[in-house]
């Protein structure tokens, strides 16, 4: 890879930053981040990843379809994005594997669990 294409990609993924950034400001602003998993200039593809609270949020597919259509639309150097939260079916999400919600009383866990301190009634 020549220096010139390094430089074009880095400019291609500080462009792609700056439209999350601007476009997208609740990902942040509810705990979430998006980060450039893979570009391929050639090819016009990029994989966005959608992490920390996006991860099993009900507006994730929501979000990740309004990126799709923003982004080749203010973008012209990208032809198709992937976009996922790790929570697929299948995939690994951010903590390593699929994880169950836990309710207080669920015998899914050690004896010794923390559920917090009892009501007073």
């Amino acid at each position: 890879m020549s220096t010139e294409t390094a430089d074009t990609d880095d400019e291609l993924r500080e462009r792609i930053s700056n439209f999350l950034r601007r476009n997208f400001p609740q990902i942040q602003m509810h705990g979430g981040s998006a980060a450039i998993q893979h570009l391929d200039r050639e090819e016009g593809e990029v994989t966005i990843m959608l992490g920390g609270a996006c991860s099993g949020c009900g507006i994730s597919p929501m979000t990740i379809q309004a990126i799709k259509s923003r982004m080749t639309q203010e973008i012209p150097e990208i032809d198709t994005v992937h976009a996922e939260t790790g929570m697929d079916g299948g995939s690994e999400g951010m903590m390593g594997g699929q994880t169950s919600p836990s309710f207080p009383g669920d015998s899914g866990g050690s004896e010794n669990d923390d559920e917090g301190p009892e009501a007073p009634f």
